[in-house]
């Protein structure tokens, strides 16, 4: 699978670039960015590492003038919508980054595109490939979700998103994922530029979501049944993502995007087919996010963030555009 990756931020520098490196059957066409001195660096890290050779070009149109098969957007979200649309005009599939838009109307009309775009949600593939064994099928779900990190120790380029679309996302997909059910409603949400707390009511649980970025990293989910009971936990970060990173293990990031680009490998993605889902060939568990889901969490932050400006009221997570009552 050749990748094209617009945007040279550090996403790409720190999450792409080596999951790339470390995924079987894909490989790194080519880069774009308006940068030079990004687009040169992200280029020549890839092939220093080992990595095929690779186009770096100024613009997107240069980049979709190379055969991919999927085009990475990784540009800040203003431009996510105009990025993928150029992609699926020249038939090829995009992968999103996080926010998949700036809004729910931009959101939906990422999804609608065709071929349709994968959202990179990759704490499906962290959190979510570690925890959805545990998770029984039916029954009440209550669930405790929290995402930290220190903004400045990423060094962004460019992209400074408020605490609930650069973390909090995330943690209402997952919260979707692992149930497998849909946002009702919000309440009790308290959101600044750097922090956000919310309760998001779902067909089949409760989850309470805190994020922040301008706190040190850390990562846990608890999911207990009606009655307490604990059925499953994950907790990524801190001393013990420190110590696995002296002891060589896996960056999680990395990781977790290296196997998002294999799932997304193995669904058949080409030029001339569109992406399939996980679910057609059988899996138990949808693990690639849509452009639906990427809509879907945008409905929700746009509730949590009325129910902010109500003092925390209840407000009831929007219906998608065209979809059945």
């Amino acid at each position: 699978m050749r990748l094209g990756i617009a945007g040279c931020g550090r996403i790409a520098e720190r999450g792409y670039v080596p999951a790339a490196l470390a995924a079987e059957g894909v490989t790194i066409a080519g880069f774009a960015d308006p940068d030079a001195a990004r687009l040169r660096q992200c280029h020549d890290l890839w092939e220093r590492s080992g990595g095929d050779e690779a186009v770096a070009v100024g613009s997107v149109e240069e980049l979709l003038a190379t055969p991919l098969d999927l085009l990475v957007v990784a540009v800040p979200a203003a431009h996510h919508l105009t990025v993928a649309e150029q992609a699926a005009a020249t038939d090829v599939p995009s992968l999103v980054e996080k926010p998949p838009a700036l809004d729910l109307a931009e959101a939906e009309t990422l999804a609608a595109l065709d071929p349709a775009p994968f959202i990179a949600f990759n704490r499906r593939f962290l959190q979510g490939v570690e925890l959805r064994d545990a998770i029984p099928a039916e029954g009440w779900l209550e669930l405790d979700l929290e995402l930290r990190f220190r903004r400045d120790a990423w060094g962004a380029h460019q992209s400074r998103d408020e605490a609930l679309l650069d973390a909090g996302i995330h943690l209402v997909d997952l919260a979707c994922h692992l149930t497998d059910s849909a946002p009702i409603a919000v309440r009790q949400a308290d959101i600044t530029p750097e922090r956000a707390t919310l309760e998001l009511e779902l067909t089949r649980a409760r989850a309470r979501i805190s994020c922040a970025t301008d706190r040190s990293h850390h990562e846990t989910i608890a999911i207990r049944d009606r009655s307490g009971k604990q059925l499953a936990s994950s907790s990524w970060g801190g001393l013990g993502a420190r110590l696995g990173s002296l002891l060589g293990r896996p960056d999680p990031l990395a990781l977790s995007l290296q196997r998002q680009l294999e799932a997304i490998q193995a669904t058949g993605v080409s030029l001339m087919e569109p992406p399939h889902l996980l679910l057609q060939q059988g899996h138990p568990r949808r693990l690639l996010a849509t452009g639906t889901d990427g809509a879907t969490a945008m409905a929700v932050v746009e509730a949590a963030r009325r129910s902010a400006d109500l003092s925390g009221a209840e407000v009831t997570v929007a219906p998608l555009a065209g979809a059945s009552a």
